[in-house]
């Protein structure tokens, strides 16, 4: 029954369809199944419940809304979130969906960017009405949602993502290897990002059921993948530390048979603890037998999600011919490319710029121009930012960022950003933000100030100044007060030089 209903989405979602086509599709070819439980409360939503929320939601949305208007979804982080934005675009317009740990401050930015006709708060804002009843017609290069990333100019972008890039390729997650047999994913991530959104769309045009918290907790996670037998958890690096932390490695994981992780490079040695909590196959009589298999997706809010991937089966020496830093290969509809100063590719081991070309790429940065020429090519490569090296089997090895970000937690916190927000501080007259390696979250905020000269100011002052105005991810974790900051020859400050005073 299954492998029918995955053979009837994978006929029926073509790459012509759209972000508000989506689930009356899935509806039709899974109809009762469970879609999703939220891991707080229970509450459980199956496809067809889902497909016609968004309907009645859509129906609302119609009646405030012109074609292409944009709504900002300020949603709590449920899965409610995901489908309010398809009802947005099932009614002609552009969802833009924000994370709620965002200052009001950052939402204001947003909403005044993207000249939102519309915020929702709540889905409950969105009852009383008539259900649409049909789909505002889209093509599949129409923009379907902006998803908000910060950039290096300071102020978060619009990065306009159309149908194809978010639904093009989701028939292919029906190939996943787990369809057929009792499964069930469990995910605790933020759907306002382009990770946790495009997972979820996966899993159900896949088939596979999900446990969605609102927040992650490590020890809510362990217990709802021991307890419920689940076999998919998806998160980012640091929530794989976290449940180290929690005492994963006294619990019963062996029903996972797929880790995935993204957003940031899963330490090896943490890759391999989880591959050995899982396993392959759960036999009678046997047991657990095997490792379960390791999942690491390359991507961005501009290329639309994961463009390469790599994989860690439970065979050691395959793993061995992808190093630990690797990105992995290419997902099938992407091309890769490492590329020099000159715009030519360059010759295996030595470093360049990764360029990426297929489906997922976005169309641009809302409302500028000039950021957008310099993400894409006139052939319509986007340029990431990050430097890589070619590896093995066409694999590519992360070789650092061009661009002055931090990964922290999975979250990406743009330094200039930072710095602007500290600068603006009357004692503060120069600020050097850098990322300083983390066992648990990747990357810390680590900033260096420089005070007017006869001001005085206490480090806490300054974070507490960073916490009114920046989501809690992007503040300093620790802030040091110098007299000058190093610089290099030319006058600028040496980021290597101010990481050292933390290290």
């Amino acid at each position: 029954m299954i492998g029918k209903a995955v053979a009837r989405v994978q006929f029926g979602l073509r790459r012509d369809h759209s972000l508000g086509t989506l689930f009356e599709r899935l509806a039709a070819a899974y109809g009762d199944r469970r879609l999703v439980e939220h891991g707080e409360t229970g509450r459980r939503t199956s496809f067809r419940e889902a497909a016609a929320l968004v309907d009645r939601w859509a129906g609302a949305l119609h009646a405030r809304i012109g074609a292409s208007d944009r709504v900002v979804v300020a949603t709590r982080n449920t899965y409610d979130q995901l489908l309010v934005c398809a009802a947005v675009a099932r009614a002609g317009g552009i969802a833009v969906p924000v994370n709620e740990r965002m200052r009001a401050e950052e939402i204001d930015h947003v909403v005044a960017d993207a000249a939102a006709a519309l915020v929702v708060g709540s889905p409950d804002d969105l009852d009383g009405h008539e259900p649409l009843g049909w789909a505002v017609p889209a093509g599949p290069g129409d923009v379907a949602a902006l998803f908000y990333t910060s950039g290096t100019t300071g102020s978060p972008k619009g990065v306009a993502l159309s149908h194809r890039a978010l639904i093009g390729e989701l028939s292919r997650t029906a190939l996943l290897p787990l369809v057929g047999r009792r499964d069930e994913a469990i995910m605790g991530l933020p759907l306002a990002h382009i990770m946790g959104f495009s997972a979820a769309l996966g899993f159900a045009a896949a088939g596979i059921p999900v446990v969605a918290f609102e927040r992650f907790d490590a020890e809510a996670v362990l217990d709802a993948i021991a307890g419920r037998r689940a076999s998919v958890f998806i998160g980012v690096p640091a929530m794989y530390r976290l449940m180290l932390d929690a005492g994963a490695a006294g619990r019963d994981l062996t029903s996972v048979r797929l880790w995935l992780s993204g957003a940031d490079v899963l330490p090896p040695d943490v890759a391999r603890q989880f591959q050995t909590f899982g396993a392959t196959v759960s036999l009678p009589l046997l047991g657990a037998v095997g490792d379960a298999v390791v999942a690491e997706g390359y991507g961005m809010a501009e290329l639309a999600g994961a463009v390469a991937g790599k994989v860690r089966l439970p065979l050691p020496f395959v793993n061995r011919l992808l190093p630990g830093d690797a990105l992995g290969v290419p997902l099938p509809g992407f091309t890769l490319r490492v590329v020099g100063d000159d715009g030519c590719d360059v010759r295996p081991g030595q470093v360049g710029e990764l360029w990426v070309k297929g489906p997922g790429v976005a169309a641009g940065y809302w409302g500028d121009a000039s950021a957008t020429s310099r993400l894409l090519t006139d052939d319509g490569w986007a340029r990431t930012g990050d430097l890589a090296v070619r590896g093995p089997l066409g694999s590519v090895r992360f070789a650092g960022r061009s661009k002055d970000v931090v990964k922290h937690g999975g979250f990406s916190v743009y330094a200039v950003e930072v710095e602007e927000v500290l600068q603006r501080q009357p004692v503060v007259a120069e600020a050097a933000v850098v990322g300083v390696a983390d066992p648990r979250f990747g990357e810390q905020v680590a900033a260096a100030v420089r005070l007017v000269p006869g001001a005085t100011a206490e480090p806490d002052e300054l974070m507490a100044a960073c916490r009114q105005h920046l989501a809690h991810y992007k503040c300093p974790t620790w802030l040091l007060i110098v007299d000058d900051l190093p610089r290099n020859g030319t006058g600028k400050v040496d980021k290597g030089e101010v990481r050292a005073l933390f290290t």
